[in-house]
């Protein structure tokens, strides 16, 4: 039976855990064995750069913090080695830094198990289909070039009728 005093600083990590996991837009779950010390710190690396929490964390804690919540369907997913990553603003930032690892893997065993974004579970497929979205400034310069194109599509229309008035002569 352990202490009181462990048993509580594990009921904290449980609830900032869960806290964590709440506050973020997204997060991916991978099993991350097979992995060099290395590569795994050039991984945190580029994940902490793109404002994503990485971290191993017990599967029992992950449980634990998941418990009662929306993300309780990610139960399934904490089995074996597991690291889970948090991601409070770009939602495809985790996404498509850990599937673009995954997929460039020559071991196969770094794997993303699922993940969620904005409340909806996802499997490993609805991960990797994430990972495909443009970031924030991708879409919004989308939206600046449709929006460019209406603009445009509008001022020949308009442009069209000035010049249709013109050729008329007026009675």
């Amino acid at each position: 039976m352990p202490s009181a005093k462990i048993l509580e600083s594990k009921k904290a990590f449980v609830k900032e855990m869960n806290e964590k996991i709440s506050g973020s837009l997204a997060g991916v779950v991978v099993a991350y064995n097979g992995i060099s010390v290395e590569n795994d710190t050039k991984l945190r690396r580029e994940l902490r750069e793109a404002g994503v929490e990485y971290m191993v964390v017990k599967n029992t804690m992950l449980r634990l913090a998941v418990k009662g919540t929306a993300y309780e369907g990610l139960t399934e997913y904490f089995k074996g080695d597991t690291a889970i990553a948090l991601s409070a603003e770009d939602p495809a930032a985790a996404a498509r830094i850990l599937c673009k690892y995954a997929d460039n893997d020559k071991s196969k065993r770094f794997t993303v198990k699922g993940g969620f974004c904005d409340g909806q579970l996802l499997d490993a497929a609805g991960v990797k289909s994430l990972s495909t979205m443009p970031n924030r400034e991708g879409l919004l310069s989308m939206l600046a070039g449709s929006l460019n194109g209406i603009i445009g599509g509008l001022a020949v229309a308009i442009q069209g009728i000035v010049d249709k008035q013109e050729e008329t002569p007026a009675a």
